[in-house]
């Protein structure tokens, strides 16, 4: 399956469906001539609509996602596109919005992290007009000072985030390409512990993905190993895997205005995370 070439990052326009600066930026880099922009569709309003794909721009959990993706997944060919910050500039900035001081986060996502978002229904993967393009990204991430609040960041919290570049696009339109983010040296039964460290991930994420590819069929539970269960690789349907991955150079954006934007599952394996 083939990647579009990528757009230029553009300043966004705030104001459209109250949307933040991280949002706006991708669908300015995203959207290509002959585009459509918040099309209204079967009762929603879809990002961006190109030809006969719907194409909906998600930087926070896939649960709010959850009645339109059904309802449109019926009728329509529809893409996510799911960022994930590779790289995290941490801006703290002044109550009138200038910069007191910038670091790097010592915090990298990866790819397999769009399984903390899928559990709340990995079966869309199931269904063959439905697919994710994961955008690893970096970020910078705007803080404010609000006493009484974020204990643990001495009051610090996260008013927005904003679009530096996008270094690398993984499409994953099926099961099988799910799985294939498995890493390849696990051995043939294993628990989320030998995923964790085969992967170099959390025990949660590890059961995040346990949960969503024994969902998709892509996983079988076998037996126990003391109180851990034991997964296996289920045999996968006759058809081949379609994650395609193009890396590129960094592509810088414009400086976003540093004024604030106000703007893993355990339990059931539900849990969504923070936007």
């Amino acid at each position: 399956m083939k990647i579009e070439e990528a757009g230029v990052v553009t300043t966004p326009k705030i104001g459209t469906l109250r949307e933040g600066a991280l949002h706006a930026q991708l669908k300015e880099w995203y959207r290509r001539p002959g585009d459509e922009l918040e099309k209204k569709l079967s009762g929603y309003v879809v990002d961006i609509v190109r030809g006969e794909l719907l194409i909906e721009i998600q930087t926070g959990g896939f649960a709010p996602l959850r009645r339109k993706l059904d309802a449109l997944t019926r009728e329509h060919r529809v893409r996510v596109v799911a960022p994930v910050a590779r790289e995290r500039r941490i801006i703290r900035l002044s109550s009138e919005g200038e910069i007191v001081s910038s670091r790097r986060s010592p915090r990298h996502g990866r790819v397999e992290d769009v399984f903390s978002r899928l559990v709340s229904f990995p079966t869309l993967l199931c269904r063959p007009r439905f697919e994710i393009e994961i955008l690893l990204t970096e970020e910078n991430e705007l803080r404010v000072h609000q006493q009484g609040r974020a204990f643990r960041r001495h009051g610090w919290i996260v008013s927005g985030r904003s679009l530096s570049g996008v270094t690398d696009r993984i499409r994953v339109a099926s099961p099988e390409d799910a799985a294939a983010l498995l890493p390849s040296r696990l051995p043939e039964s294993f628990d989320t512990a030998e995923l964790a460290e085969a992967a170099a991930i959390t025990r949660r994420l590890a059961q995040q993905m346990t949960y969503c590819l024994s969902a998709m069929g892509m996983l079988e539970v076998v037996g126990n190993r003391r109180r851990a269960r034991l997964y296996r690789r289920s045999d996968a349907p006759a058809r081949g895997p379609s994650i395609r991955r193009k890396k590129k150079s960094p592509e810088r954006a414009k400086p976003a205005s540093h004024k604030p934007q106000t703007g893993d599952a355990s339990a059931g394996m539900r849990g969504e995370p923070a936007s």
